[in-house]
């Protein structure tokens, strides 16, 4: 992997670059936290997200990764023994974004000294061996579904049915607003939210007619 004087990946350079302005800060200080914490990490892109990895006995292995998304950013540190700490400590998020949730602004993270040590500790691990994993895909973190103005207006006159659909897997609710949004004359849509909301209210998915029965 291409890499500065500086041990900076010129691609993971320009992800930050292309993100949002307000990213742009979050993506830095991860950045730096990840490189004081552990100086022999490597940078490098893959599945579209900025990632860390470490030399370890049995080849390189993934200390984190970091994301940028509409209105937030992500950050994980890899591995159980780090996570187990995060989640005594009262900072683990237990959704999909990373170790510490919807990142929107520093604030929303962690100390900086508190952050490195954190890093220290996850690379620790891969240092005397005791994480050994090499590459495998991660399941990366998707954007949450942007509901349709169609389907929010359904919604207000169908508080069960608002309910229900906050409740489903996020894929689900993925499938419903892109399926709606999907068509392009704002009669279609707003018919599409009207079939949909009946069958949200009920708990059920966009494909429930064509699932198999036990």
């Amino acid at each position: 992997m291409p890499r500065t004087a500086t041990g900076h990946n010129p691609e993971v350079e320009a992800y930050i670059a292309r993100s949002a302005p307000f990213a742009q800060p979050i993506l830095r200080h991860l950045r730096g936290v990840m490189h004081e914490g552990a100086p022999a990490v490597i940078e490098g892109m893959k599945w579209s997200h900025a990632f860390f990895m470490l030399p370890g006995p049995k080849g390189e292995v993934i200390l984190g990764n970091m994301a940028a998304f509409k209105a937030h950013c992500s950050f994980g540190l890899w591995g159980t023994e780090i996570t187990r700490k995060l989640r005594a400590e009262g900072v683990a998020s237990g959704g999909s974004m990373g170790s510490f949730g919807k990142i929107a602004s520093l604030d929303d993270l962690p100390p900086r000294t508190k952050l490195v040590s954190y890093v220290r500790e996850a690379a620790s691990k891969i240092a005397t061996g005791e994480r050994t994993k090499a590459w495998s895909r991660p399941r990366v973190a998707k954007p949450e579904a942007e509901v349709p103005a169609e389907l929010e207006a359904a919604f207000k006159k169908n508080k069960t049915a608002a309910k229900k659909f906050a409740a489903l897997p996020p894929g689900c609710r993925r499938e419903y607003c892109n399926w709606i949004a999907d068509a392009k004359r704002e009669e279609t849509r707003i018919k599409r939210a009207a079939t949909a909301v009946p069958w949200i209210a009920e708990g059920k998915n966009l494909n429930w007619k064509y699932e198999k029965r036990a």
